[in-house]
């Protein structure tokens, strides 16, 4: 196989789970292999590949699927590769988009370095607690762990791209939280959230996967009503600042098998607690830095 039939072997890949995830009931190897026979055309007009080199193509594409993506959940996988990441430069500059998929492969963060954009909403109610969330256990990304009310990315859409405001940023916490935890959007007006900071870091998940992201810190003081999302979703609470420093002993400590995510536990750390007090005193816009990219881990 050429060079570069190889180098767009794994687009292919990339769209054909999608095609095959798409197809009701089930799709068979044989209704895949034809999907990706077809994509493989499409992609390589110029390889000239005989007939059995597409079929043995195709054939490759069907099997480096199954064998990548066998034990992930269904919904998870199609955000993977359905869901195009902003990638950036360590000074947040816009540098092109990939798959959530490839994002947040550790081996491809370390040879490329590839670095996207993120953000983590606080959510505080009118009692000045904070709503976190337990990511569900089919997340693909630190399954299980307790975070921030809401954490995940801009997507590379024009609505989600405005740099303005950091109104693209916020277009998408809208989205998502209506998404994970079924807040609707008239809710959360997107005027309401209040960009605290932003801190690039990186953490491995499980071995193969991970994070690199720079993170815009979102926080936003509103009542709602929660219903959340169980693909996405174990579980929330609300906690004040002693119930916090109660969940944070307990996770030093190993107690109950309660586990932080590493962003969340970054922001309690550095920013967390001289926030809060802005969330309690109504001066959050006085805390925001968002020149200042804080580069943490």
């Amino acid at each position: 196989m050429s060079a570069s039939t190889t180098l767009f072997l794994g687009r292919a890949i990339r769209c054909s789970r999608s095609h095959c995830a798409a197809l009701r009931p089930s799709p068979s190897f044989a209704d895949c292999r034809s999907r990706s026979l077809t994509l493989v055309r499409q992609i390589f007009p110029a390889a000239r590949l005989a007939p059995v080199q597409l079929r043995r193509t195709a054939v490759s594409v069907v099997q480096m699927g199954e064998v990548a993506d066998a034990a992930m959940d269904a919904v998870q996988r199609r955000l993977m590769f359905e869901d195009e990441c902003i990638l950036v430069d360590e000074e947040d500059h816009v540098i092109g988009h990939d798959s959530k998929y490839n994002c947040h492969l550790m081996e491809k963060i370390e040879a490329e370095n590839l670095l996207h954009r993120a953000f983590s909403v606080f959510l505080f109610n009118s009692k000045y607690e904070l709503l976190l969330q337990q990511r569900s256990a089919t997340k693909v990304t630190f399954p299980l762990v307790w975070t921030n009310t809401c954490c995940s990315h801009p997507l590379f859409r024009e609505s989600e791209l405005i740099e303005e405001g950091c109104l693209g940023v916020r277009n998408a916490a809208q989205r998502k939280l209506l998404d994970e935890l079924g807040i609707p959007a008239t809710d959360l007006p997107v005027d309401q959230f209040v960009p605290l900071g932003r801190m690039l870091y990186k953490a491995p998940s499980d071995g193969k996967w991970g994070e690199h992201e720079l993170d815009y810190l979102l926080f936003i003081v509103r009542d709602v009503e929660v219903n959340p999302n169980p693909d996405e979703v174990a579980d929330i609470k609300y906690v004040n600042q002693e119930q916090l420093r109660e969940l944070l002993r307990k996770a030093d400590a190993g107690e109950e098998g309660l586990k932080l995510s590493p962003w969340f536990r970054l922001v309690v750390d550095n920013f967390l607690p001289k926030w809060w007090n802005h969330v309690e005193n109504g001066t959050l816009k006085e805390a925001a830095d968002m020149k200042t990219i804080h580069k943490l881990a």
